[in-house]
C-alpha cells in the first residue's frame, strides 16, 4: 500500500475505533438503520391516514373521539398501567426489542451502542 492511499491512511487513523467493533456492534448498527427507514415508513403512513380521516371530519362525513382514541392508544402501550407513555415505558420495550435482537448473539455487548448509532444515522 502507497503512502499516498487514501483510504489506507483513513483506515490507520480510524484503528483504535476499529479495533473495538464487535460482532454485536455491527449488527446493532444495522438494525438500527433499517428500524430507522422503517419508522420514518410507518410515520408517513401513520400522517397521511391521519390527515385523510381528519379531513373527512372537517367535512362532516363522520365523528372521530380522539379523546378515546388517544385513551385507548396509551393503555396499549402503557407498560407500568399509570396511564401515561413515560420513558419507563419506552424503556421497557427497549428491553423486549433487545432481549429479542440478540438472542443467541454471540459478543452482543456492543448492540445497544451500534443499535443507537445506526438510529441516529442520517
Amino acid at each position: 500500500m502507497s503512502q499516498d492511499d487514501v483510504v489506507g491512511q483513513t483506515l490507520d487513523r480510524a484503528k483504535p475505533i476499529l479495533s473495538k467493533l464487535t460482532f454485536g456492534s455491527i449488527i446493532g448498527y444495522c438494525s438500527g438503520v433499517a428500524a430507522q427507514k422503517v419508522g420514518r415508513a410507518v410515520a408517513v403512513l401513520a400522517g397521511l391516514s391521519f390527515i385523510a380521516i381528519q379531513s373527512a371530519v372537517y367535512s362532516g362525513y363522520v365523528d372521530v373521539d380522539w379523546k378515546k382514541i388517544q385513551d385507548d392508544a396509551v393503555k396499549s402501550v402503557d407498560t407500568d398501567g399509570d396511564g401515561e407513555l413515560t420513558v419507563k415505558d419506552i424503556k421497557s420495550y427497549w428491553e423486549k426489542v433487545k432481549k429479542i435482537l440478540t438472542h443467541n448473539i454471540p459478543n452482543a455487548s456492543g448492540f445497544s451502542v451500534g443499535f443507537l448509532y445506526g438510529v441516529s444515522a442520517r
